[in-house]
C-alpha cells in the first residue's frame, strides 16, 4: 500500500476531497519526521513508538576485497509495535 492509496481509501470512507486528505497525511509525515529529526520520540497510541536510537561504531569487512573497514556511529530509526497493531496483524 502506497500513501497514494492510503489518501484514495480516507478519502473514499469519510467524503473529504483527495486534495485535502493529502496535505493532512503529508503534514502528518512531515511532523513525525520533524520530531525524530529533533531527537522526539513519536508515540501514537495503539499503533506504535518512534524512537531515534545510535548504532556504535564497529569494524566491519569489505566483501569484495576481504579488508577491514571501520564503521562510524550513526543514529537510526527504531519503531515498537503498539498493543492493538501487534493483536490484529498476528
Amino acid at each position: 500500500m502506497t500513501k497514494k492509496d492510503i489518501v484514495m481509501k480516507i478519502a473514499e470512507e469519510t467524503g473529504i476531497k483527495q486534495v485535502d486528505v493529502k496535505k493532512v497525511v503529508q503534514g502528518t509525515l512531515d511532523r513525525i519526521v520533524a520530531a525524530l529529526s529533533d531527537g522526539e520520540t513519536v508515540e501514537l497510541r495503539n499503533f506504535g513508538v518512534f524512537k531515534v536510537k545510535s548504532r556504535r561504531s564497529r569494524i566491519g569487512r569489505n566483501p569484495k576485497t576481504g579488508t577491514t573497514v571501520p564503521i562510524p556511529e550513526r543514529k537510526v530509526v527504531s519503531f515498537k509495535v503498539g498493543m492493538v497493531m501487534k493483536k490484529k496483524v498476528r
